[in-house]
């Protein structure tokens, strides 16, 4: 089968906004809900401690697959986003405040499943004024002092404008002694998305330099190690992804996770191409070459897929 290049005419296809996607889904895609032996306790548990999960809020394909091993991904700051991405299914609108608490919950959570490397991701809020990483570094702390040996993975926003706050939040947590010398390194993730062309489709509110500007600044922190995730199927082309990728690498990102972008409804963008296994394969070896440590690509790859290894 022909690995999948988008053409020019595929590429403007995202200007609709609510057109059909590209065509059916191919087989490849297509995956049944998990329903593995921990798929049920992860489900109650989650429930149990009020919490939210980008698996559930962002229609993730790999909801079963992850829930049934145990692991999910903690979306703290609440449900509601004070951005509207083209591509994400989590709601839109005025957030409700802050729960202080939602740390310790985390903590309870994680400790009841066994868990022993979590994934922290967020809606943006803007309206605050570090961002909402003052949440991220308690919850840290809270997992920390529960096991100094668990992996802690940050995926947060672009702060806004608030990024010194949110960097000096993250650097006072890191500096404490609690965690110097202890459990492994922290590893900060934002995702890039997609290139810049298809920013003002897919990624209103948000700023290709301003990405890249935090992500060179996690790099330069000690005891953090940088990632970054893009979907592919929006309307890109070879050689932006490319061009993308030697970007990554120049601000010190050394994990890399590729993947299909899927429409979680007809509410958001289409999808503009469904890229063949064979090019994931391609774009892997290639950043591999670029000097990436650690790259995950695949029709199914979303950021947090498979961190743990």
């Amino acid at each position: 089968m022909p690995k999948t290049e988008l053409s020019s005419q595929s590429a403007l296809s995202i200007v609709a906004g609510h057109g059909p996607n590209v065509s059916p889904m191919p087989v490849w895609i297509r995956q049944q809900l998990g329903q593995g032996t921990h798929f049920g306790s992860t489900r109650d548990t989650i429930k149990k401690e009020r919490l939210h999960t980008v698996c559930e809020e962002a229609c993730c394909p790999n909801r079963g697959e992850c829930w049934s091993r145990g692991t999910a991904t903690f979306m703290l700051l609440g449900d509601t986003c004070t951005r509207a991405c083209g591509f994400c299914a989590v709601k839109t609108g005025r957030p409700d405040a802050v729960d202080f608490n939602e740390p310790q919950r985390v903590a309870m959570a994680v400790r009841r499943l066994g868990l022993r490397y979590v994934v922290l991701t967020s809606v943006n809020r803007d309206e605050l004024h570090d961002g909402g990483a003052g949440i991220f570094t308690h919850t840290l702390q809270a997992l920390r002092q529960q096991d100094a040996r668990i992996g802690v993975e940050y995926l947060t926003p672009d702060f806004y404008r608030r990024q010194d706050n949110a960097v000096a939040a993250v650097q006072l947590a890191l500096d404490n002694s609690l965690y110097q010398g202890k459990g492994p390194r922290l590893v900060w993730g934002h995702n890039i998305e997609t290139v810049p062309r298809l920013y003002r489709y897919a990624r209103k509110g948000s700023d290709y330099q301003r990405s890249l500007f935090l992500l060179r600044r996690a790099s330069a922190m000690q005891g953090v190690e940088a990632k970054s995730a893009l979907m592919l199927g929006l309307g890109e082309t070879r050689a932006e992804v490319m061009q993308v990728l030697q970007d990554l690498r120049a601000a010190g990102v050394q994990r890399l996770s590729l993947g299909q972008y899927l429409r979680p409804s007809m509410r958001q963008l289409p999808v503009s191409a469904y890229i063949h296994p064979e090019l994931f394969q391609e774009y892997e070896a290639a950043a591999l070459d670029m000097g990436f440590e650690w790259v995950k690509a695949g029709p199914l790859v979303r950021s947090s897929y498979h961190a743990e290894e």
